[in-house]
Protein backbone atom coordinates (compact mmCIF):
# COMPACT_ATOMS: atom_id res chain seq x y z
CA UNK A 1 0.00 0.00 0.00
CA UNK A 2 1.40 3.38 -1.15
CA UNK A 3 2.24 6.35 1.27
CA UNK A 4 -1.27 8.32 -0.27
CA UNK A 5 -3.68 5.21 0.31
CA UNK A 6 -2.19 4.76 3.56
CA UNK A 7 -2.61 8.87 4.61
CA UNK A 8 -6.28 8.47 3.23
CA UNK A 9 -7.58 5.52 4.65
CA UNK A 10 -5.89 6.40 8.00
CA UNK A 11 -7.91 10.43 7.80
CA UNK A 12 -10.49 7.93 7.11
CA UNK A 13 -10.46 6.66 10.49
CA UNK A 14 -9.46 10.27 12.30
CA UNK A 15 -12.88 11.60 10.67
CA UNK A 16 -15.03 8.89 11.77
CA UNK A 17 -13.74 9.12 15.37
CA UNK A 18 -14.08 12.80 15.10
CA UNK A 19 -17.27 12.83 13.48
CA UNK A 20 -18.81 10.31 16.20
CA UNK A 21 -17.52 12.57 18.64
CA UNK A 22 -19.32 15.35 17.51
CA UNK A 23 -22.42 13.95 17.11
CA UNK A 24 -22.13 12.91 20.74
CA UNK A 25 -21.21 16.17 21.72
CA UNK A 26 -23.19 18.41 19.82
CA UNK A 27 -26.23 16.31 20.85
CA UNK A 28 -25.48 15.80 24.97
CA UNK A 29 -24.60 19.73 24.78
CA UNK A 30 -25.70 22.34 22.06
CA UNK A 31 -29.05 20.10 21.30
CA UNK A 32 -29.86 18.78 24.90
CA UNK A 33 -32.33 21.29 26.64
CA UNK A 34 -34.39 21.24 23.27
CA UNK A 35 -35.84 17.96 25.39
CA UNK A 36 -34.50 18.06 28.94
CA UNK A 37 -35.82 21.45 29.44
CA UNK A 38 -39.44 20.63 30.12
CA UNK A 39 -39.03 17.73 31.84
CA UNK A 40 -36.31 19.70 34.19
CA UNK A 41 -38.36 22.44 35.14
CA UNK A 42 -41.68 20.40 35.60
CA UNK A 43 -39.52 18.07 37.69
CA UNK A 44 -37.29 20.61 40.11
CA UNK A 45 -39.76 23.82 39.61
CA UNK A 46 -36.46 25.59 38.86
CA UNK A 47 -36.75 28.97 36.46
CA UNK A 48 -37.09 27.95 33.51
CA UNK A 49 -35.85 30.97 32.06
CA UNK A 50 -32.27 30.03 34.74
CA UNK A 51 -32.81 26.39 32.90
CA UNK A 52 -32.67 27.58 29.47
CA UNK A 53 -29.88 29.68 30.16
CA UNK A 54 -27.47 26.97 30.42
CA UNK A 55 -26.71 26.12 27.48
CA UNK A 56 -25.62 29.79 27.17
CA UNK A 57 -23.30 29.84 30.31
CA UNK A 58 -21.68 26.74 28.66
CA UNK A 59 -21.41 28.41 25.02
CA UNK A 60 -19.38 31.50 27.15
CA UNK A 61 -17.53 29.51 29.00
CA UNK A 62 -16.32 27.56 25.74
CA UNK A 63 -15.88 30.80 24.09
CA UNK A 64 -13.41 32.22 26.41
CA UNK A 65 -11.70 29.09 26.41
CA UNK A 66 -11.15 29.01 23.25
CA UNK A 67 -8.39 30.63 22.06
CA UNK A 68 -6.34 28.38 24.99
CA UNK A 69 -7.61 25.74 23.24
CA UNK A 70 -6.31 26.60 19.81
CA UNK A 71 -2.55 27.18 21.34
CA UNK A 72 -2.58 23.72 22.50
CA UNK A 73 -3.91 22.06 19.53
CA UNK A 74 -0.84 24.06 17.97
CA UNK A 75 1.75 22.91 20.34
CA UNK A 76 0.83 19.46 19.23
CA UNK A 77 -1.64 18.48 21.98
CA UNK A 78 -4.87 18.24 19.96
CA UNK A 79 -5.39 14.75 20.66
CA UNK A 80 -4.69 15.79 24.33
CA UNK A 81 -7.35 18.43 24.09
CA UNK A 82 -10.14 16.40 22.71
CA UNK A 83 -9.65 13.36 24.83
CA UNK A 84 -9.70 16.08 27.83
CA UNK A 85 -13.16 17.54 26.33
CA UNK A 86 -14.85 13.88 26.06
CA UNK A 87 -13.93 13.34 29.93
CA UNK A 88 -14.78 16.99 30.85
CA UNK A 89 -18.53 16.27 29.14
CA UNK A 90 -18.98 13.22 30.96
CA UNK A 91 -18.04 15.04 34.38
CA UNK A 92 -20.32 18.08 33.56
CA UNK A 93 -23.08 15.66 32.66
CA UNK A 94 -23.01 13.51 35.66
CA UNK A 95 -23.06 16.12 38.01
CA UNK A 96 -26.22 17.87 35.92
CA UNK A 97 -27.87 14.35 36.23
CA UNK A 98 -27.31 14.46 39.64
CA UNK A 99 -28.10 17.97 40.45
CA UNK A 100 -29.71 18.89 43.86
CA UNK A 101 -30.29 22.33 43.45
CA UNK A 102 -29.75 25.18 40.85
CA UNK A 103 -26.63 26.65 41.28
CA UNK A 104 -25.11 22.46 41.09
CA UNK A 105 -27.09 22.26 37.47
CA UNK A 106 -25.42 26.12 36.50
CA UNK A 107 -22.00 24.97 37.90
CA UNK A 108 -22.40 21.77 35.62
CA UNK A 109 -22.93 23.95 32.60
CA UNK A 110 -19.82 25.48 33.67
CA UNK A 111 -17.61 22.09 33.04
CA UNK A 112 -19.76 21.78 30.25
CA UNK A 113 -18.55 24.87 28.39
CA UNK A 114 -14.75 23.84 29.55
CA UNK A 115 -15.53 20.38 27.68
CA UNK A 116 -17.67 22.27 24.77
CA UNK A 117 -14.33 24.51 24.38
CA UNK A 118 -11.97 21.44 23.08
CA UNK A 119 -15.01 19.34 21.63
CA UNK A 120 -17.38 20.78 19.08
CA UNK A 121 -16.37 22.29 15.35
CA UNK A 122 -13.80 24.97 16.29
CA UNK A 123 -11.60 22.73 18.03
CA UNK A 124 -12.33 19.70 15.59
CA UNK A 125 -11.81 21.72 12.32
CA UNK A 126 -8.36 23.44 14.31
CA UNK A 127 -7.18 19.33 14.94
CA UNK A 128 -7.63 18.40 11.27
CA UNK A 129 -5.83 21.49 9.95
CA UNK A 130 -2.91 21.29 11.68
CA UNK A 131 -3.14 17.50 11.42
CA UNK A 132 -3.24 17.32 7.62
CA UNK A 133 -2.29 20.98 6.60
CA UNK A 134 -4.11 22.27 3.16
CA UNK A 135 -5.37 18.54 2.92
CA UNK A 136 -8.00 18.67 5.99
CA UNK A 137 -10.01 20.94 3.61
CA UNK A 138 -12.29 17.78 2.46
CA UNK A 139 -11.84 16.29 5.94
CA UNK A 140 -13.63 19.12 7.55
CA UNK A 141 -16.54 19.17 4.96
CA UNK A 142 -16.82 15.49 5.89
CA UNK A 143 -16.72 15.92 9.37
CA UNK A 144 -19.33 18.45 9.07
CA UNK A 145 -21.78 15.77 7.36
CA UNK A 146 -21.56 13.77 10.64
CA UNK A 147 -22.45 16.93 12.77
CA UNK A 148 -25.34 17.88 10.27
CA UNK A 149 -26.74 14.62 12.06
CA UNK A 150 -26.38 15.59 15.37
CA UNK A 151 -29.92 16.70 16.19
CA UNK A 152 -31.52 14.33 13.81
CA UNK A 153 -29.88 11.21 15.87
CA UNK A 154 -29.66 12.94 19.75
CA UNK A 155 -33.30 14.61 19.65
CA UNK A 156 -34.97 11.59 18.98
CA UNK A 157 -32.76 9.70 20.88
CA UNK A 158 -33.02 12.21 23.86
CA UNK A 159 -36.90 12.20 23.79
CA UNK A 160 -36.82 8.31 23.42
CA UNK A 161 -34.88 8.26 26.85
CA UNK A 162 -36.41 10.66 29.06
CA UNK A 163 -39.31 9.22 28.59
CA UNK A 164 -37.93 5.47 29.56
CA UNK A 165 -35.62 6.61 32.25
CA UNK A 166 -36.14 10.13 33.21
CA UNK A 167 -33.87 13.33 32.52
CA UNK A 168 -31.31 12.63 35.23
CA UNK A 169 -30.71 9.24 33.77
CA UNK A 170 -30.83 10.59 30.34
CA UNK A 171 -28.27 12.77 31.78
CA UNK A 172 -26.01 10.41 32.97
CA UNK A 173 -26.37 8.13 30.04
CA UNK A 174 -24.53 10.79 27.68
CA UNK A 175 -22.10 10.85 30.59
CA UNK A 176 -21.16 7.28 30.08
CA UNK A 177 -21.38 7.67 26.11
CA UNK A 178 -19.00 10.44 26.26
CA UNK A 179 -16.69 8.05 28.81
CA UNK A 180 -16.97 4.91 27.05
CA UNK A 181 -17.06 6.14 23.56
CA UNK A 182 -16.04 9.39 22.62
CA UNK A 183 -13.25 8.82 25.00
CA UNK A 184 -12.12 6.04 23.19
CA UNK A 185 -12.51 7.14 20.38
CA UNK A 186 -10.41 10.19 20.24
CA UNK A 187 -7.77 8.25 21.81
CA UNK A 188 -7.25 5.45 19.46
CA UNK A 189 -7.75 7.21 15.99
CA UNK A 190 -6.76 11.25 16.65
CA UNK A 191 -2.82 11.32 15.50
CA UNK A 192 -0.34 12.45 18.63
CA UNK A 193 1.41 14.34 16.05
CA UNK A 194 1.08 16.51 12.70
CA UNK A 195 0.90 14.73 9.15
CA UNK A 196 4.51 14.89 7.85
CA UNK A 197 4.66 14.11 3.58
CA UNK A 198 6.95 12.59 1.68
CA UNK A 199 10.27 15.23 0.77
CA UNK A 200 8.93 14.88 -2.74
CA UNK A 201 5.46 15.23 -2.32
CA UNK A 202 5.10 18.94 -0.95
CA UNK A 203 7.62 21.95 -1.11
CA UNK A 204 9.88 22.15 2.03
CA UNK A 205 8.11 24.95 4.91
CA UNK A 206 9.24 28.10 4.88
CA UNK A 207 11.76 29.09 7.84
CA UNK A 208 10.68 30.89 10.78
CA UNK A 209 11.74 34.32 9.31
CA UNK A 210 10.10 33.91 6.51
CA UNK A 211 6.94 32.79 8.31
CA UNK A 212 6.97 35.98 10.32
CA UNK A 213 7.19 37.96 7.52
CA UNK A 214 4.55 36.29 5.80
CA UNK A 215 2.25 36.63 9.27
CA UNK A 216 -1.39 36.94 8.63
CA UNK A 217 -2.86 40.64 9.35
CA UNK A 218 -4.65 41.05 12.15
CA UNK A 219 -7.25 42.84 9.77
CA UNK A 220 -8.17 39.90 7.82
CA UNK A 221 -8.40 38.09 10.96
CA UNK A 222 -10.89 40.19 12.75
CA UNK A 223 -13.12 40.54 9.07
CA UNK A 224 -13.32 37.02 9.28
CA UNK A 225 -13.80 37.05 12.84
CA UNK A 226 -16.56 39.55 11.99
CA UNK A 227 -18.35 37.42 9.46
CA UNK A 228 -18.31 34.42 11.12
CA UNK A 229 -19.64 35.60 14.26
CA UNK A 230 -22.45 37.46 12.02
CA UNK A 231 -23.46 34.07 10.29
CA UNK A 232 -23.78 31.81 13.43
CA UNK A 233 -25.44 34.46 15.53
CA UNK A 234 -28.03 35.31 12.92
CA UNK A 235 -28.43 31.41 12.26
CA UNK A 236 -28.62 30.63 16.33
CA UNK A 237 -31.67 33.02 16.44
CA UNK A 238 -33.41 31.98 14.00
CA UNK A 239 -32.59 28.16 14.94
CA UNK A 240 -34.10 29.11 18.60
CA UNK A 241 -36.75 31.04 17.60
CA UNK A 242 -37.33 29.32 14.60
CA UNK A 243 -41.22 28.47 14.85
CA UNK A 244 -42.07 31.61 16.87
CA UNK A 245 -40.85 33.59 13.49
CA UNK A 246 -42.67 31.47 11.36
CA UNK A 247 -46.04 31.95 13.50
CA UNK A 248 -45.61 35.64 13.29
CA UNK A 249 -45.29 35.76 9.32
CA UNK A 250 -48.50 33.37 9.47
CA UNK A 251 -47.29 29.74 9.24
CA UNK A 252 -47.95 27.81 11.83
CA UNK A 253 -48.87 23.84 13.34
CA UNK A 254 -47.80 21.23 10.70
CA UNK A 255 -47.67 23.64 7.74
CA UNK A 256 -44.59 25.12 9.99
CA UNK A 257 -43.21 21.90 11.19
CA UNK A 258 -43.24 20.44 7.51
CA UNK A 259 -41.23 23.55 6.33
CA UNK A 260 -38.50 23.38 9.20
CA UNK A 261 -38.02 20.20 8.49
CA UNK A 262 -36.50 20.38 4.66
CA UNK A 263 -33.49 23.25 6.34
CA UNK A 264 -31.90 19.59 7.92
CA UNK A 265 -31.91 17.60 4.47
CA UNK A 266 -31.18 20.93 2.54
CA UNK A 267 -27.83 21.72 4.75
CA UNK A 268 -26.27 18.01 4.72
CA UNK A 269 -27.08 18.07 0.68
CA UNK A 270 -24.97 21.61 0.77
CA UNK A 271 -22.15 20.06 2.44
CA UNK A 272 -22.35 16.99 0.07
CA UNK A 273 -21.99 19.39 -3.07
CA UNK A 274 -19.10 21.58 -1.20
CA UNK A 275 -17.34 17.36 -0.72
CA UNK A 276 -17.96 16.84 -4.30
CA UNK A 277 -17.04 20.51 -6.14
CA UNK A 278 -14.09 21.59 -3.35
CA UNK A 279 -11.34 20.60 -5.11
CA UNK A 280 -12.38 23.25 -8.50
CA UNK A 281 -12.61 26.64 -6.14
CA UNK A 282 -11.06 28.43 -3.12
CA UNK A 283 -13.16 28.03 -0.24
CA UNK A 284 -13.71 31.97 0.01
CA UNK A 285 -16.60 30.92 -2.87
CA UNK A 286 -18.83 28.81 -0.48
CA UNK A 287 -18.18 32.03 2.04
CA UNK A 288 -19.70 33.93 -0.38
CA UNK A 289 -22.09 31.58 -1.13
CA UNK A 290 -23.26 30.56 2.11
CA UNK A 291 -23.83 34.47 3.53
CA UNK A 292 -25.75 35.24 0.10
CA UNK A 293 -28.11 32.39 0.61
CA UNK A 294 -28.54 33.33 4.44
CA UNK A 295 -29.01 37.27 3.20
CA UNK A 296 -31.29 36.53 0.53
CA UNK A 297 -33.65 33.72 2.53
CA UNK A 298 -33.60 35.62 5.42
CA UNK A 299 -34.56 39.37 3.71
CA UNK A 300 -37.19 37.63 1.54
CA UNK A 301 -38.60 35.59 4.23
CA UNK A 302 -39.20 38.87 6.47
CA UNK A 303 -40.79 41.16 3.13
CA UNK A 304 -42.72 38.10 2.27
CA UNK A 305 -41.28 37.54 -1.10
CA UNK A 306 -41.12 34.15 -2.77
CA UNK A 307 -42.32 30.94 -1.44
CA UNK A 308 -41.18 30.59 1.95
CA UNK A 309 -40.65 26.72 1.80
CA UNK A 310 -38.16 27.17 -1.01
CA UNK A 311 -36.41 30.42 1.30
CA UNK A 312 -36.19 27.51 4.15
CA UNK A 313 -34.15 25.06 1.79
CA UNK A 314 -31.82 27.94 0.78
CA UNK A 315 -31.57 29.59 4.17
CA UNK A 316 -30.54 25.48 5.43
CA UNK A 317 -27.81 25.55 2.30
CA UNK A 318 -26.63 28.80 3.53
CA UNK A 319 -26.05 27.38 7.36
CA UNK A 320 -24.78 23.90 5.74
CA UNK A 321 -21.88 26.07 3.76
CA UNK A 322 -21.18 28.58 6.79
CA UNK A 323 -20.06 26.00 8.81
CA UNK A 324 -17.50 24.62 6.54
CA UNK A 325 -16.23 28.06 5.04
CA UNK A 326 -15.61 28.44 9.18
CA UNK A 327 -13.04 26.44 8.97
CA UNK A 328 -11.39 25.70 5.56
CA UNK A 329 -11.38 29.30 4.73
CA UNK A 330 -9.03 30.54 7.66
CA UNK A 331 -7.11 27.17 6.77
CA UNK A 332 -6.75 28.36 3.50
CA UNK A 333 -5.43 32.16 4.10
CA UNK A 334 -2.80 31.73 6.62
CA UNK A 335 -1.68 28.04 6.12
CA UNK A 336 -1.23 25.16 8.60
CA UNK A 337 1.14 26.43 10.80
CA UNK A 338 -0.87 29.60 12.08
CA UNK A 339 -4.18 27.56 11.48
CA UNK A 340 -5.14 26.18 14.96
CA UNK A 341 -4.50 29.97 17.13
CA UNK A 342 -6.33 31.78 14.79
CA UNK A 343 -9.40 29.54 15.15
CA UNK A 344 -9.03 29.83 18.94
CA UNK A 345 -9.20 33.40 18.28
CA UNK A 346 -12.15 33.28 15.84
CA UNK A 347 -13.91 31.20 17.86
CA UNK A 348 -14.36 33.06 20.96
CA UNK A 349 -16.34 35.90 19.10
CA UNK A 350 -18.77 33.15 17.38
CA UNK A 351 -19.39 31.30 20.09
CA UNK A 352 -20.01 34.71 22.78
CA UNK A 353 -22.75 35.76 19.99
CA UNK A 354 -24.20 32.52 20.47
CA UNK A 355 -24.63 32.67 23.66
CA UNK A 356 -26.25 35.86 23.75
CA UNK A 357 -28.17 35.41 20.31
CA UNK A 358 -31.55 33.65 21.93
CA UNK A 359 -31.86 36.31 24.44
CA UNK A 360 -31.22 39.08 21.53
CA UNK A 361 -33.67 37.13 19.55
CA UNK A 362 -36.34 37.19 22.20
CA UNK A 363 -35.54 40.83 22.87
CA UNK A 364 -36.17 41.66 19.27
CA UNK A 365 -39.26 39.71 19.08
CA UNK A 366 -40.91 41.36 21.69
CA UNK A 367 -40.19 44.90 20.79
CA UNK A 368 -40.02 45.48 17.07
CA UNK A 369 -42.20 42.36 16.26
CA UNK A 370 -41.66 38.90 14.45
CA UNK A 371 -41.48 40.61 11.07
CA UNK A 372 -39.27 43.34 11.91
CA UNK A 373 -37.24 40.57 13.46
CA UNK A 374 -36.81 39.25 10.39
CA UNK A 375 -35.72 42.11 8.84
CA UNK A 376 -33.10 43.25 11.21
CA UNK A 377 -31.53 39.63 11.03
CA UNK A 378 -31.39 40.53 7.24
CA UNK A 379 -29.35 43.40 7.59
CA UNK A 380 -27.09 41.22 9.53
CA UNK A 381 -26.95 38.60 6.93
CA UNK A 382 -26.32 40.84 4.34
CA UNK A 383 -23.58 42.92 6.02
CA UNK A 384 -21.96 39.37 6.14
CA UNK A 385 -22.09 39.11 2.34
CA UNK A 386 -20.64 42.70 1.98
CA UNK A 387 -17.76 41.67 4.13
CA UNK A 388 -17.52 38.85 2.38
CA UNK A 389 -16.95 40.49 -0.61
CA UNK A 390 -14.37 42.69 0.21
CA UNK A 391 -12.52 39.90 2.34
CA UNK A 392 -12.60 38.11 -1.47
CA UNK A 393 -11.25 41.79 -2.84
CA UNK A 394 -8.64 41.65 -0.27
CA UNK A 395 -7.20 38.03 -0.67
CA UNK A 396 -5.38 38.12 -3.67
CA UNK A 397 -2.51 40.67 -2.62
CA UNK A 398 -2.60 38.69 0.95
CA UNK A 399 -1.64 35.35 -1.13
CA UNK A 400 0.40 37.11 -3.39
CA UNK A 401 2.24 37.77 -0.61
CA UNK A 402 2.91 34.49 1.03
CA UNK A 403 3.50 33.03 -2.82
CA UNK A 404 6.49 35.35 -2.93
CA UNK A 405 7.77 34.55 0.84
CA UNK A 406 7.70 31.29 -0.03
CA UNK A 407 9.62 31.28 -3.76
CA UNK A 408 11.96 33.29 -1.77
CA UNK A 409 12.62 30.13 -0.20
CA UNK A 410 12.80 27.98 -2.83
CA UNK A 411 16.17 27.67 -4.06
CA UNK A 412 17.60 26.52 -0.42
CA UNK A 413 15.15 23.44 -1.06
CA UNK A 414 16.20 20.17 -3.14
CA UNK A 415 13.97 18.67 -5.18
Amino acid sequence: MGLTQRFTTKRGYVVTGLGIGQILSFGSTFYLLAVLAEPIVTDTGWSSSLVVAGVSLGLVIAGLGSPRVGALVAGNHGRTVLIASALLLALGLAVLGLAPTLWWYLGAWVILGLGMSGGLYSAAFAVLGHTYGPAARSAITLLTLFGGFASTICWPLSALLVNEIGWRWTALAYAGAHLLVTAPLYAFTIPRRPYTPAHNEVPVRPSTEVQRSAAPHWSLIILIATISTLGMATATVISVHMFSLLAGIGIAGTAAVVMAATIGPSQVGARFVELVVARKHHPLWTLLAATLALAVSINFLGAGLLAPAILLVVYGVGIGLISIANGTVPLAMFGQDQYARIMGRIALPSLLAQATAPIVGSLLIENVGHRNTLVVLGVFALLAFMLTTLLMFLHPRTRKAGETATKQLAPTASI
